[in-house]
């Protein structure tokens, strides 16, 4: 396929896209036209095809595939009302894949939202990625904050960790911050934190919060009182959790967020190297 045919296509599959709602989609009957199908019923064919594909492949199909009426124009100024389609990229790359490669239109369709798609894959990984990042960060600001707060009331740095492991015991159903590290593989000197899912990391943030924001308030000193008090935030967390069946517990382990902070580090840096590449061959 030729450059400038293929810039061609792309800014034709580009101008026909909408968005709704901050979800991008294609109406059918336009996609009919971007795809060479001369006909709506041999082009419905593909699409019935493209939904058994997408229910395969586990999708609900009417998150995908939308029907919707469209008004048409027809002679001496009527209008008329036609079935038409809404669909989603993903929808889109399963048409497409149902069709002739050979077709000029359809092989470039094929590459267009395959790449569409995962380049929203990506995107949505990385966002998921980033959240897991931030709540890490402020779980070990909120612990910082803790640490100073109860030193001043007689707890060491010693101490700390005790507290730390009780809460630990009561947000994980009797398993200490120890018990948790050999339960999911993970080795003695690194943080639990480091490993556990967002959901599991707000958790333990959020019970931390009001362990720091109840010593203020109540004036609690001492290492007993503290850990009395740390429990009790732990188990209430844990009880919300409960309450949507999420035993953190059962939680598989994560990859560790030091070896994706230096993956998204790294990546930043190539991204980077990219855009200054491009560019400098603008300016030639």
């Amino acid at each position: 396929m030729e450059q400038n045919t293929i810039v061609k296509l792309n800014k034709r599959f580009e101008e026909y896209a909408y968005e709704q709602d901050g979800v991008e989609y294609w109406l059918a009957r336009e996609l009919q036209e971007l795809l060479g199908y001369a006909d709506w019923r041999n082009f419905l064919n593909a699409v019935n095809k493209a939904k058994e594909s997408c229910e395969t492949t586990g999708e609900a199909v009417l998150d995908h595939f939308v029907d919707v009426t469209k008004t048409i124009p027809m002679p001496k100024g009527a209008t008329k009302e036609v079935p038409d389609i809404m669909l989603t990229r993903y929808a889109c790359y399963l048409i497409a894949q149902n069709g002739d490669p050979k077709k000029e239109e359809i092989a470039f369709a094929q590459s267009y939202f395959a790449l569409q798609t995962r380049k929203h894959e990506l995107l949505e990984e990385r966002i998921q990625l980033m959240r897991r990042m931030e709540a890490r960060e402020k779980l070990a600001t909120t612990e910082t904050e803790l640490s100073k707060n109860i030193f001043e009331r007689g707890v060491d740095n010693k101490g700390f960790g005790k507290i730390r492991s009780k809460g630990d015991w009561a947000l994980f159903g009797g398993y200490n911050t120890s018990d948790m590290k050999r339960k999911l593989g993970i080795k003695a000197n690194r943080p639990l934190a480091d490993f556990l899912p967002t959901i599991t990391i707000t958790a333990k943030q959020l019970a931390t919060e009001i362990t720091n924001f109840n010593v203020n308030k109540n004036n609690l000193k001492g290492e007993s009182n503290i850990t009395n008090e740390h429990v009790k935030n732990n188990l209430d967390v844990r009880q919300l959790l409960n309450k949507s069946g999420i035993k953190p517990e059962e939680l598989p382990a994560e990859e560790d967020i030091k070896k994706l902070e230096r993956r998204v580090i790294s990546s930043d840096k190539e991204i980077a190297k990219k855009r200054l590449k491009k560019g400098n061959n603008n300016d030639l």
